[in-house]
């Protein structure tokens, strides 16, 4: 019988060995064992992170034990807290901070944020604040302004942008509906009603985007913020050029490719729809929004010699030619005629087609999550956003898809 004996090399691996594998048993244990009592150091970091994306503030320890406790069953109620409260002292940077930079870039031609608070963007923060269905950013009647007798605050004009910059110079708080109301803006700027159009009729908008120029740049830079299309993504050079206007060469540089192979297919479907501006203007004397009624603006029939057989804009007449072709990927609403007179219908146009709510839900995703959605998180959101048009809730739902694990 053979005998087999241990060295004592042979002895000290085996006690390695064992020790590792005591070592290994014991880990897993203890990572178990931590793992079950650190579930609520979890939700609790989780519900921190929802509040310190959306206002940029850490909770109160009492916010945060009511987010902490709707977690579980409902994120998205959760980052509401953050948002609305109640008792949440740290909402109103949602409103004045978040949401103020959040729009600020859509109101000039820089895209910058580092813009004062104006109309365009208070009338943004309101609607979001008061649940306005977010597609009527584009057509409705509707202004918000700092409420009377604000200290520290000049009242509303028409003319000049003083009174917004009053109330973010004096921390007002926006969350609160007795400090930022909601008015008509005909009644404040002398537009009719019919002649409003959410965002687009208001002061810092025309001052930005009417001003000068032909108008095109208010419709360029309404879909670039809020279709989230710039004119080269969405060039067509299948579509009719009969509306371009007389101030477009047809051949730039003398070279009549060009316009045939670039030019055209943006402006076969851009000057159509921007028809819907022309009865407006920017006046620089006098820092307001200029509207004439049956009146074409003159700068609507600049340049006619550059190619005197094109379309003369006799009225504020719109067409949208990009219901056909590859444009119709934009998703336009088949409730909506595609036709009509003036920017209130064409901001319906724009606002209610799937490139707007896609766009919204993308730049909200973006400013909570810092990032692009996936798809099917963008599904969920577009699903979500259009079921009601709140882009409060779709900033709370966002927070919840990033929370984190």
């Amino acid at each position: 019988m053979r005998m087999t004996y241990m060295t004592q090399n042979d002895r000290r691996t085996k006690n390695t060995r064992e020790t590792l594998v005591l070592a290994c048993l014991a880990g897993i244990v203890s990572l178990t064992l931590a793992g079950a009592g650190t579930a609520g150091d979890l939700e609790r970091r989780q519900a921190k992170r929802i509040h310190d994306r959306l206002t940029g503030t850490p909770p109160t320890a009492a916010v945060l034990d009511r987010m902490e406790a709707e977690l579980p069953g409902d994120p998205a109620a959760a980052a509401m807290i953050a948002i609305d409260g109640p008792n949440n002292p740290n909402s109103k940077y949602f409103y004045n901070v978040t949401l103020k930079n959040f729009a600020t870039p859509w109101t000039n031609r820089d895209q910058s944020v580092f813009e004062p608070l104006n109309d365009y963007t208070a009338t943004v923060i309101g609607m979001i604040r008061d649940d306005v269905p977010f597609n009527q950013l584009l057509s409705a009647d509707i202004l918000y302004v700092g409420a009377g007798a604000l200290p520290g605050v000049s009242a509303y004009s028409a003319s000049n942008n003083q009174h917004y910059a009053d109330l973010e110079s004096q921390g007002v708080d926006l969350s609160d509906p007795a400090n930022l109301i909601q008015v008509t803006q005909s009644s404040r700027n002398a537009l009719p009603s019919n002649a409003t159009a959410g965002v687009m009729t208001t002061r810092a908008a025309s001052e930005a985007f009417f001003i000068a120029g032909t108008n095109r740049a208010m419709f360029r830079f309404t879909m670039l913020n809020h279709l989230c299309n710039d004119m080269e993504q969405v060039k067509d050079t299948s579509r009719p050029p009969d509306r371009i206007r007389q101030d477009v060469s047809r051949s730039p540089g003398g070279d009549s490719r060009l316009f045939l192979n670039g030019c055209v297919g943006c402006h076969n479907g851009m000057d159509p729809l921007a028809q819907a501006f022309a009865y407006y203007d920017y006046d620089e004397t006098s820092g307001r929004v200029v509207y004439t009624p049956g009146q074409v603006q003159p700068k609507y029939l600049i340049n006619a010699d550059n190619f005197k057989y094109g379309y003369i804009t006799p009225d504020d007449h719109w067409d949208n030619y990009w219901r056909s072709g590859p444009n119709a990927a934009l998703g336009w609403d088949s409730g909506l005629p595609g036709t009509g007179a003036g920017a209130k219908s064409m901001g319906q146009e724009l606002a209610n087609s799937d490139a707007f709510a896609r766009c919204q839900v993308t730049k909200v995703f973006r400013n909570v999550c810092l990032g692009d959605p996936d798809q099917n998180q963008l599904d969920t959101l577009v699903a979500s956003l259009q079921a009601g048009y709140s882009l409060k809730q779709v900033f709370a739902a966002s927070a919840a898809q990033c929370m984190g694990n």
